[in-house]
């Protein structure tokens, strides 16, 4: 690890090589089976949230994932029965009390780094959410490419609750495009819980599991999509993260030259000679 001073103290970063398995995280677990990374975010006894050092290696540990060519899914979830409690009231929410504007703001760049550098990465992410899931656990979640959570979940955008505005960490971008304008206006003004059950009704979670057994469904999604053409999900993912922007006239045009870029690939040539040989092909990637 390493760090440089910024306006309202250190501003951590940390030195991840690859491949990413052979890290061990300060801040949270990480273990990589497979293809599969997992990252599960650790303090149980207070609901698992997030301090300054968690935000800046998370950060780093996405960043870096970028680059490892071993992984092909990842998967991000809690212990104890519990998602994500948010910043930490203590360590993150009273010492931001004493911060100046420039501080203020070297803190809030850093979180919403979080988010670019989950959007970035080419693997599919898959969040497994049970119990608590609130402010930047919220987010995080929210970040993830795709949601696994329970009837029992609670997730909730707090930010207003503690005078701030909703737009945080590119709440008011990303969660309008998963549930809609409305719905995402509600949460957000209002700060209010989303059960489990209505979360996967609005679209938020992508299906339901039972407690038990929330992570190991993730888990099979991050194995099943590991299995495939993973070249074309990580084309997929970056084509979804462009085409916000895009008029359709564009998009079609984007996605007319990504798909060309696949069909140059070995799995595009792999999937045409089982079909051929009435044989389930063995995607490998490139």
């Amino acid at each position: 690890m390493s760090e440089t001073a910024g306006p309202s103290g250190a501003q951590e970063s940390y030195d991840i090589t690859l491949p990413v398995k052979n890290y061990t995280p300060r801040h949270f677990l990480l273990e990589v089976k497979g293809k599969t990374a997992t990252v599960t975010l650790n303090r149980p006894e207070r609901k698992n949230p997030l301090t300054f050092s968690s935000y800046a290696e998370l950060r780093d540990l996405f960043r870096a994932l970028q680059f490892d060519e071993e992984v092909k899914t990842i998967v991000i979830t809690g212990s104890g029965g519990n998602f994500c409690s948010g910043g930490d009231v203590f360590e993150i929410i009273e010492p931001l009390l004493s911060r100046d504007m420039p501080g203020l703001l070297q803190f809030t760049r850093m979180t919403g780094d979080l988010v670019k550098a989950m959007r970035a990465c080419p693997q599919p992410i898959i969040a497994a959410v049970e119990g608590v899931c609130v402010g930047a656990g919220a987010i995080i979640a929210m970040a993830s490419d795709m949601r696994i959570g329970t009837a029992n979940a609670k997730v909730a955008f707090l930010f207003n609750k503690v005078g701030l505005a909703g737009c945080d960490m590119g709440a008011c971008a990303i969660l309008p495009r998963i549930i809609g304008q409305g719905r995402a206006s509600e949460l957000l003004y209002t700060g209010r819980v989303m059960k489990g059950e209505e979360a996967e009704r609005w679209g938020f979670f992508n299906r339901l599991a039972e407690p038990d057994a929330v992570l190991a469904e993730a888990t099979k999604l991050a194995e099943e999509l590991s299995a495939g053409p993973t070249f074309g999900n990580a084309m997929t993912k970056r084509m979804m993260h462009m085409e916000w922007d895009m008029s359709v006239d564009q998009a079609i045009e984007a996605e007319a030259l990504a798909q060309a870029v696949c069909m140059k690939t070995e799995d595009y040539r792999r999937a045409f000679e089982a079909f051929a040989n009435k044989q389930t092909p063995v995607f490998e990637g490139n």
